[in-house]
């Protein structure tokens, strides 16, 4: 493997293993809301909200890294395809393709969610709303729920990218082993050749 390869996949796992470690300390928090059914849940969605609501408040210099890694795992990415070989195509494409949902995961539900749950603006069902009666409103619990899932969705995301680049580190490695087996069966046959002359 090049290495401007082996260092372009250093900025893919980089920033993944980053978010994974971000996720890993909002796991707590979200825990109790998906998962467990703790007798008085209430205390868990207050908890998580001021969680939200603390980060959502946190300086701009945290948004601006957060952002900057985002765009050091895409520099990872094209440096890979730039050039690319058939492996590439394969795992890195599939690679880039959950690395964008997850960016979308990112920017549909996690920072709409941040600004919900900051603004407390929530779709209650009003008291009486004559003639919409099939009209969708998403409450406070939905929109904390949808919260909590959108971060366990883009830990699962960033696996399956760390997944396929593994994969792809193993295939170069066996392609290389399967490469200077056949050179040295090769170069034994030659050898033999020159005996028998």
């Amino acid at each position: 493997m090049a290495k401007a390869n082996q260092f372009a996949t250093f900025l893919i796992i980089g920033p993944i293993c980053f978010f994974l470690g971000i996720l890993f300390s909002s796991f707590p928090y979200d825990y109790n809301i998906l998962w467990s059914t703790p007798s008085d849940r209430e205390v868990y969605f207050k908890i998580l909200e001021d969680h939200i609501k603390f980060l959502y408040a946190s300086p701009p210099i945290i948004s601006r890294i957060l952002h900057i890694v985002i765009g050091t795992g895409l520099a990872g990415f094209l440096l890979k395809l730039y050039k690319a070989t058939e492996a590439n195509y394969l795992f890195d494409g599939a690679s880039l393709v959950l690395y964008m949902a997850g960016i979308t995961v990112y920017i549909t539900n996690i920072v709409k969610g941040f600004r919900v749950v900051t603004a407390g603006v929530y779709g209650e069902v009003p008291e009486a709303v004559p003639g919409e009666t099939d009209v969708d409103y998403i409450t406070r619990e939905d929109t904390l729920r949808v919260f909590a899932a959108s971060n366990t969705i883009l830990a699962l995301v960033l696996v399956g990218v760390l997944v396929l680049q593994a994969g792809q580190w193993y295939a170069l490695r066996k392609e290389e082993a399967e490469i200077a087996e056949f050179n040295r069966v090769d170069e034994e046959k030659k050898k033999a050749g020159k005996k028998k002359q």
